[in-house]
């Protein structure tokens, strides 16, 4: 899972890019007529010229409309917005821009362009073409009066952000009142979101009793910290040497003074989620349950896979995958020696005191010892490295317990702000160590960090590829890191293959689960049962897995789909190159153009194959 953004935070990522949640439209406006003559004369371009000033162009439009995109880029143009989320002026604009890239792209001969730039054209059609297709108004009348719940949230991502230790920086008195001034967007965005909830039990299109009641203990527990000890209030004990006195005075009352706005934004939000949505939010938790979810559904797995798949085609590759790695696990029993049944070995690991972390120091010293394992190794399989560092830390104790396992928030392009892999220590009795080794390999390196950081440090690229990305492909990449610890040697030890085929087991659970939960009717229940059923994930485990899938559906089939993708151009490459296939170049040929949709990615590989693997 990343937070990156464009790769933002795990929580924002969720938020900005779940259809519906950015802007807000009004089926009555009609998007404006693209006037071409406002872009300059550029006849006597070349066709490279052409494409890469409309990519310089969309790029600029794009940040315009997404401040929060560019803080993360490390640039702090316009760093008093947050962006004007969930408001009819922002929808509309984005969709220009979208309808204007389309419509200059077309004006471009694709024939006269070099294979490279070929790829960027097909990226860049490919996006615009999704944008339109989450941007109908059928599909936003299924998401836009949705606008968060406990998983994709701005509510779980902000805090961190404005503490003072995220993304934001805090080196001037500029970036203290900036941040002053982004308190104000938030408190508007948690404002408008109730009143797009409003929308929603008007139309009778809803969000889940589920999914609500845990933003409610979220927002219970966010109210429940003094203001003094407040994440926002965060920056005022770190205040750079060379602040006067009166201005750190200054500061913290007004700090002080806007945190409180916020609290009382929040007590809003709670209160009437609590109060007056909880009792007319749906019981069942399957879109196929929700009015429009079937179609709303399909659109989602196209979007998340970049593939034409059937929510069935994917539910028995789920299940076919799990029978089979199920298969592999009892052969691991059989090589430790247990005696018992598949179940009673999974319940021998989940209770065993030697597979728990003795501390929260502890877990974080075993992630530092893994890092310099995989350090020590990467050469073998990698030519190309990022230069950006990894940084390795818990999540926050306010955000834990609704965050995932694992996840990734990407540095800056300089390098100037390190990659981070975050880790849970939510109820450290119920974590298991085994999978440790995959969730760095996963998270970090050569996973997310290596895939996100190539990318955005990758200044030949144009700007919506250096910091965009699939999720197939960025969750495949990271699954099929996870699969290198063979060749790196760390599944020797059947103690830690156990845990990396418990966390394959799991992506392939997530093909049955996801698909069970909207488009089969699965309940909650039934997902839970599923998923202990053929894995030897606590239940502590599987119930935050479940209800993020119902939180934000299709995004789980990502990862196991892409790393399929993956590894079969790896066994077409080595098939049919033989001694000539070069491992360190099949990586850097995956890596090297950023994260893109498999289909254009296969293309790649096979003109890469093609040309005999250089």
């Amino acid at each position: 899972m990343t937070i990156r953004h464009l790769l933002t935070g795990a929580a924002a990522l969720a938020f900005l890019a779940a259809p519906g949640v950015a802007f807000a439209q009004t089926a009555a406006e009609p998007a404006a007529d693209i006037d071409l003559d406002v872009r300059a004369d550029n006849s006597e371009m070349s066709e490279h010229d052409k494409l890469f000033a409309l990519f310089a162009d969309s790029d600029a439009r794009s940040l315009e409309l997404n401040p929060l995109g560019r803080l993360f880029r490390g640039d702090d143009t316009n760093a008093d917005r947050l962006g004007d989320f969930l408001t009819d002026a922002a929808f509309y604009a984005g969709l220009r821009d979208t309808q204007l890239n389309v419509a200059l792209l077309e004006q471009i001969d694709r024939s006269k362009l070099s294979a490279t730039d070929k790829l960027a054209y097909d990226v860049f059609l490919y996006n615009q073409e999704q944008s339109l297709k989450g941007s109908t108004p059928e599909i936003r009348a299924l998401t836009e009066v949705r606008p968060l719940n406990h998983f994709s949230g701005l509510h779980t991502f902000y805090p961190n952000f404005a503490s003072g230790t995220g993304a934001a920086p805090f080196r001037t008195l500029a970036h203290y009142e900036d941040n002053l001034s982004r308190h104000d967007d938030y408190i508007a965005i948690t404002d408008r979101s109730i009143a797009k909830f409003r929308e929603g039990m008007e139309t009778g299109v809803l969000e889940t009793k589920l999914t609500i009641g845990n933003v409610v203990e979220q927002l219970n527990t966010q109210l429940a910290v003094p203001i003094a000890q407040s994440q926002f209030m965060g920056p005022t004990t770190m205040f750079p040497a060379d602040f006067s006195p009166a201005d750190t005075a200054r500061l913290t009352a007004a700090y002080e003074a806007k945190t409180k706005e916020i609290y009382a934004a929040h007590t809003r939000l709670r209160d009437f989620l609590r109060d007056e949505y909880l009792p007319v939010a749906r019981e069942e938790v399957g879109l196929s349950q929700m009015k429009g979810g079937e179609k709303l559904y399909a659109q989602m797995i196209e979007s998340t896979t970049t593939l034409p798949l059937e929510a069935d085609t994917i539910h028995q590759l789920g299940l076919s995958e799990v029978a089979r790695i199920k298969g592999e696990l009892e052969a691991l029993k059989a090589e430790v020696g247990f005696d018992g049944t598949l179940t009673e070995f999974f319940d021998y690991v989940r209770t065993d005191p030697q597979f728990k972390p003795e501390s929260r120091e502890a877990l974080t010293q075993s992630y530092y010892d893994i890092g310099e394992r995989v350090d020590a190794k990467i050469g073998e399989l990698f030519s190309l490295v990022p230069k950006s560092q990894l940084k390795i830390e818990p999540y926050d104790p306010s955000i834990e317990q609704f965050s995932a396992g694992g996840s990734y928030q990407s540095g800056t392009p300089d390098g100037s702000r390190p990659g981070t892999f975050f880790f849970n220590a939510y109820d450290l009795p119920s974590r298991l160590t085994t999978g440790n080794v995959t969730l760095y390999l996963h998270e970090g390196a050569p996973g997310h960090h290596f895939q996100i950081s190539l990318a955005q440090e990758n200044e030949d690229l144009p700007a919506f590829m250096r910091f965009g990305g699939t999720t197939s492909y960025v969750e495949g990449w990271a699954l099929y890191a996870e699969t290198l610890g063979y060749e790196m040697g760390f599944y020797e030890d059947p103690w830690a293959r156990y845990g990396t085929l418990q966390d394959e087991q799991l992506r392939a659970m997530r093909l049955v689960v996801d698909t069970g939960l909207h488009s089969k009717g699965w309940t909650r229940d039934q997902a839970i049962d599923f998923m202990l059923e053929n894995s030897g994930m606590t239940r502590t485990e599987v119930v935050a897995e479940v209800e993020r899938y119902i939180a934000i559906p299709s995004q789980a089939l990502a990862y196991k789909i892409g790393a399929l993708k993956i590894q079969e151009l790896r066994e077409r490459a080595e098939a049919e190159l033989g001694d000539a296939f070069d491992i360190k170049a099949f990586h850097a040929q995956v890596l090297n153009t950023g994260g893109l949709p498999l289909p254009v990615l296969e293309a790649k590989i096979d003109r890469w194959i093609a040309g005999g693997g250089g």
